[in-house]
């Protein structure tokens, strides 16, 4: 089975005469079609909000983009923060998640009247410290320990993970926060990743819901909001089949009628935190074969490495490859397709079954558009590529220029060594 790529090859031979490989190529149309689709999935709920997952593609031009469709910024650290604000998002427009946390960091999600969600107990008194006084509205990241299952299939190992407050901490937290003023509460968990099913967040909801009224009855606080986070998933390989984000709403739906309703809090709003579904199948990372080489097995040499993209090295995860303009031609020929770094996981594809790859090809590394770009680094002096955005009516638009020598050795821009080096 093939993935079918979101530009053509005619296209993509204009765009590279423009902007030289590598680069990651985004889909402005698919982009905005699936958030019209996740609006669509939540329209039920009327607080319902997406908080895009900033660390997944913090580029503001598309997090721009989904602005438009009324979706906050889901931030874990400072500079996210900043970006954040740059564009116009702050106060309840985003949700600051984050995990050991300086206190700084506390302080600036205050300033910006964002909602701080606390990952460990312990962090109400540094929020108290940094902030002078807790917010009026807080949320807690829940753990419930064990694993997380979904019929039979383990999806992930929630007692292993470093996120999250225990049952009883959580339960402790609330009456703590209360006590010092808090008036509004959220509830937020994050137990798997990368699901590709409808069931996870049916599933994950129950479960949250379910703490919601148990809290509210036994701590008498109020639940303003409930943040399902992320998790859902994207199908990296061809044979997968694809989330639907209206059955998964639809499923959330149910249990929300089912367990909150009756307890008298039909008026909880619905959050999620996608990053991945949001832009994961809206960017491809756009390379060209370089080098090839013959000797126990058959490599592809092209000119990205895990510097752009670095998840398959990472991870071992799965990246469909197209050699483009030559989609209908059998897929005979087994290859390495690797990159140009000193280490040998810098593959993107192992024993990967493609048509004969010639000098100068053109490769689509498809799914890149969420922790492609983000995820890299500059091992080995290799610089970051530029992003460049598809938009509507076909034009490609810088929205992110490569990285030049220059900006590699901007930190010793004190030192007399930094004039040395670019002369």
């Amino acid at each position: 089975m093939n993935k079918k790529p979101f530009v053509t090859y005619d296209k993509l031979q204009e765009i590279v005469k423009e902007f030289p490989t590598p680069f990651h190529l985004y889909d402005e149309k698919g982009i905005r079609e699936n958030a019209k689709a996740l609006k669509e999935a939540f329209a039920w709920n009327k607080g319902y909000k997406e908080y895009f997952a900033v660390k997944a593609t913090p580029n503001p031009f598309l997090i721009q983009i989904l602005r438009e469709y009324g979706c906050g910024c889901d931030c874990s650290s400072m500079t996210e923060l900043m970006l954040s604000k740059a564009i116009g998002a702050t106060g309840d427009d985003i949700m600051f998640s984050s995990n050991d946390t300086p206190e700084q960091e506390f302080a600036y999600a205050a300033s910006l009247n964002g909602i701080i969600n606390l990952d460990d107990i312990t962090h109400i008194e540094k929020v108290e410290k940094a902030v002078g006084k807790l917010p009026k509205k807080m949320s807690c990241r829940y753990n419930p320990g064990g694993i997380f299952k979904i019929s039979n299939d383990i999806m992930d190992n929630p007692g292993d993970s470093k996120y999250g407050m225990t049952t009883e901490q959580i339960f402790e937290a609330f009456r703590i926060m209360k006590a010092k003023g808090v008036e509004e509460f959220g509830i937020h968990a994050f137990l798997a990743s990368n699901t590709v099913t409808n069931d996870y967040y049916p599933l994950l909801a129950q479960k949250l819901f379910e703490l919601a009224v148990r809290l509210k009855e036994e701590v008498g606080v109020h639940i303003g909001f409930i943040n399902l986070s992320g998790g859902v998933g994207i199908p990296y390989r061809p044979d997968q089949e694809p989330n639907d984000i209206r059955v998964i709403g639809k499923g959330v739906e149910k249990v929300y009628n089912e367990i909150l309703v009756p307890a008298g809090m039909g008026d909880v709003a619905i959050y999620t935190e996608l990053g991945r579904f949001m832009m994961g199948p809206y960017g491809c990372l756009v390379t060209k074969a370089i080098n090839e080489k013959h000797t126990y097995k058959e490599y592809i040499g092209v000119d990205a490495c895990a510097v752009n993209l670095m998840r398959p090295a990472m991870y071992g995860a799965y990246h469909h490859i197209t050699v483009m303009g030559k989609e209908n031609q059998p897929c005979d020929h087994m290859y390495d397709v690797t990159g140009s770094l000193c280490e040998n996981n810098d593959k993107f594809a192992i024993d990967r079954m493609l048509p004969k790859v010639d000098m100068g090809d053109l490769l689509v590394i498809h799914d890149t558009g969420a922790h492609g770009f983000s995820m890299g680094y500059n091992y080995n002096g290799k610089l970051k590529s530029a992003e460049v955005l598809l938009t509507e009516d076909g034009e490609a638009k810088l929205i992110r220029r490569a990285e030049t020598p220059k900006d590699y050795f901007a930190t010793f821009d004190c030192f007399d060594f930094y004039k040395k080096v670019l002369e």
